[in-house]
């Protein structure tokens, strides 16, 4: 995810785009999917700037590139921050369909997939709730 200068995305949608891209590319990876997601003010300034657009991009690299696209992110002027995640494997799928618009591959996840592995956990309901069994004195 980038969060780029709002007003050099909107003089220049096209540029800033193939600019952001570009690091990428140059440094070995492979773009599958990329989309403006959210414009607006930010919580607070970064850097003197007041608004900015979130961009995401998925994409494929070998992680010893990321020092040089940090690098090369904080010398582009389009881009006020930037923020890279390795996501697990099995949410590849979706978070593509997701950005391409094809939500409806989201529709195979269930409650039950997501709690997966929390049998025995406790969620948080009934948290507060007086069990009767501590001594009160």
């Amino acid at each position: 995810m980038f969060l780029l200068d709002s007003n050099k995305y909107a003089s220049n949608p096209e540029g800033t785009t193939k600019s952001v891209l570009g690091i990428l590319e140059k440094n070995g990876a492979t773009i599958l999917a990329s989309r403006p997601w959210q414009d607006g003010k930010l919580a607070y300034p970064i850097e003197g700037h007041k608004k900015g657009l979130y961009f995401l991009a998925y994409f494929r690299m070998d992680g010893v590139a990321l020092p040089e696209i940090n690098r090369s992110c904080k010398l582009n002027e389009s881009v006020i921050r930037q923020l890279i995640l390795q996501v697990e494997p099995t949410l590849v799928e979706p978070l593509l369909a997701s950005a391409t618009g094809e939500g409806a591959a989201l529709s195979k996840f269930h409650d039950d997939d997501r709690d997966e592995g929390m049998e025995g956990m406790d969620r948080g309901r009934g948290r507060d709730r007086d069990r009767g069994d501590r001594d009160r004195s």
